[in-house]
């Protein structure tokens, strides 16, 4: 792994490194925060940095987070530093290492930060069949399109091709589409040079180039602005692009997963999806089934979030009944892998016998709701006389935000919109007045 040391350690530069490179980790060293955000902007392979807690570690962080660049940092300090150790933590630093560094806290701090999250478990016919598809095509350079609905396991589906290709050493750089606002994505996919805009004060290098000889995963393509397609499209089919600001283009050998919770091909009749652009994309589909059409995933994954949870808030692990089981395979889960994992967390920690019985697991039937709910006696039905169909719109849109308990994502694909047209929606009933 790439370890980033910042400021001087109180003189522990030398041991810290020699116990990173013993653990297998590559050190590179930095004397200021400045200089330490500048090797990151440069879009160095940066997996875990340690900072020494005498220098400004909040403005560190907080840099970090305004410019998206997602890398875990622990602090440093010597033993009697416990109230800048607190200040660390208080500024979003993971851990504190007391100085002189112990081998085994550091080992065990690497350990994590190069610990995979991403287990694949399974026990379904139909999510081993998609394994081996995806296991097939992994190794070749074809780019590759993850289709299916939101919370089945897109992104762990990607980073499964990714593990089995080529380019399995080489970067993993996963960007969310339909989270990061129309403004921001060019510079986030292709950055920028230093002056190119109000706020750029240095030059930052974007998720194409990072991701040069690795994968880029392009999660929620569909949200992205049809503008910003068309050098998408153009990075894809010339393996260059231009950073904002930039006087010449930038070649790049990276390969492109992305996936969508909703129809590309229908986007593409709508005209919010180029189709060249679609089909340089889709060279292989793959889709993945929703978890109601795997259901011998359920029991075999909710076993498996149990113990991650149980060991997370160090609880002993318990089984489930046969009744909480049951009450598991009963239920269509339309928040798929996401709901079930969301779901366990809670029974783990509501949990109060033995094992984990039926009234620990609380489910939300979002899907009955609104069916439930859509079916209107006529004294209802002439209750919407008189309104006007925006007025309507509003109020589905705020009903159905209700009952997913304020989750987007489900509510949108309830609603069958796009999460952007949904945040755009909420901002038009924002401006008109109404307290969201």
């Amino acid at each position: 792994m790439e370890l980033l040391i910042v400021g001087t350690l109180d003189g522990q530069i030398g041991a810290a490194s020699k116990i990173a490179a013993q653990q297998g980790g590559q050190v590179t060293l930095a004397d200021t925060v400045e200089r330490g955000l500048d090797i990151l902007r440069g879009g160095k392979s940066v997996e875990l940095v340690m900072i020494d807690v005498k220098l400004d570690v909040y403005k560190f962080i907080s840099s970090l987070e305004q410019e998206r660049i997602n890398v875990l940092v622990v602090a440093c300090g010597v033993a009697n530093d416990s109230s800048l150790a607190v200040k660390a933590i208080k500024a979003g630093a993971k851990e504190y290492i007391p100085l002189p560094p112990d081998p085994e806290l550091i080992g065990a701090v690497l350990a994590a930060a190069t610990r995979e999250n991403h287990a694949l478990i399974y026990g379904d016919k139909k999510t081993e069949a998609v394994l081996k598809m995806a296991k097939q095509i992994a190794p070749s350079e074809a780019n590759v399109l993850l289709t299916g609905e939101s919370g089945t396991g897109k992104e762990i589906f990607s980073r499964f091709i990714h593990d089995n290709s080529k380019r399995a050493n080489k970067r993993f750089v996963a960007v969310n589409c339909a989270a990061i606002p129309e403004t921001l994505l060019e510079s986030e996919l292709f950055g920028y040079e230093k002056g190119a805009f109000t706020g750029a004060v240095a030059r930052r290098i974007g998720k194409f180039e990072e991701a040069s000889e690795g994968t880029l995963l392009l999660d929620e393509i569909s949200e992205m602005d049809i503008k910003i397609q068309a050098k998408l499209l153009r990075a894809i089919q010339e393996k260059e692009i231009d950073r904002i600001g930039g006087k010449s283009p930038i070649k790049v050998n990276t390969r492109i997963i992305a996936t969508s919770n909703r129809n590309l091909s229908e986007a593409v009749k709508n005209g919010t999806f180029r189709q060249d652009l679609y089909y340089r994309l889709n060279v292989v589909n793959v889709n993945i089934p929703p978890l109601r059409e795997r259901m011998d995933d359920v029991v075999v994954l909710a076993k498996h979030f149990a113990k991650k949870y149980s060991e997370l808030n160090d609880i002993p692990l318990k089984p489930f009944s046969a009744d909480a089981e049951k009450k598991l395979l009963n239920y269509r889960w339309p928040g798929n892998v996401r709901e079930l994992e969301n779901t366990i967390h809670r029974a783990v920690l509501l949990s109060t016998g033995n094992e984990i019985d039926e009234n620990a697991v609380i489910l939300d039937d979002i899907s009955a709701v609104i069916e439930n709910e859509t079916i209107q006696t006529s004294s209802e039905k002439e209750a919407f006389a008189g309104k006007t169909l925006a007025g309507m719109e509003r109020t589905l849109i705020i009903d159905t935000l209700k009952h997913t308990m304020g989750n987007r994502t489900i509510a949108a694909n309830i609603l069958g919109i796009s999460i952007r047209t949904l945040r755009n929606k909420l901002k038009q009933y924002q401006d008109e007045g109404l307290d969201i």
